[in-house]
């Protein structure tokens, strides 16, 4: 879409929206609501609209007359958020399967674009990537309820991601092979080691984010 098209608000919302997930904005950070204005080029009415959307997501706190505060990540809050992306992976991972042939399409697609994104060293892209990958896993169980949990716990994951993926590069190639494991084994239809490798993969990025805090 034309971003001169995107409304406002929209725009707001996105340009916060990345900067915190990629810390330009780090946990602590007061924004007001004319810098937002002034850096997307649009007025506060829908900067507000947009800091009021985050806040719902969790990811500012509004204070009236000060500004929004960027909530940092703590490490109880990252724990709780890779327990339960594991609990809910697990889960849909056993239904998704039965929706193999559809899904394996849809994954085989984003599986080139991480490569891509690995080549050119893309972080940001790579982890974007990664969330579409097993959220497509997710949705693919059909629960409806489970998939927007799902989705409002990537954000903040995606936090200590982009940090910890900056700090050692070489973790691109080891996400995009464990991606395409966990494809294959969906296209031999071998549901035992499907399930085994999103299991695996789960618990390889939980160690390695709390490791990296």
């Amino acid at each position: 879409m034309d971003a001169t098209k995107t409304p406002a608000a929209e725009r707001a919302y996105a340009h916060v929206k990345r900067a915190v997930l990629d810390r330009e904005y780090e946990g602590g950070a007061l924004l007001t609501e004319g810098e937002v204005a002034e850096a997307v080029g649009v007025s506060r009415t829908p900067v507000r609209e947009a800091l009021l959307r985050l806040q719902a997501e969790g990811l500012l706190r509004l204070y009236p007359k000060r500004g929004a505060l960027v909530l940092p990540v703590s490490a109880q809050e990252l724990d709780d958020v890779l327990e339960a992306r594991a609990l809910i992976e697990s889960f849909t991972a056993r239904k998704a399967f039965a929706h193999r042939a559809a899904l394996v399409e849809v994954l085989a697609s984003l599986l080139d674009e991480m490569r891509q994104q690995r080549d050119a060293g893309d972080y940001r892209a790579l982890l974007e990537t990664d969330r579409a990958f097993h959220a497509a896993v997710v949705a693919a169980a059909g629960n409806a309820v489970l998939t927007r949990t799902y989705e409002s716990l990537r954000d903040r994951q995606v936090c200590a991601g982009l940090a910890t993926m900056r700090r050692t590069p070489a973790w691109m190639d080891e996400v995009v092979a464990a991606h395409a494991a966990i494809l294959e084994a969906l296209g031999d239809a071998d549901e035992a080691r499907f399930l085994s490798l999103v299991s695996d993969h789960v618990d390889g990025v939980t160690a390695r984010l709390r490791g990296a805090r």
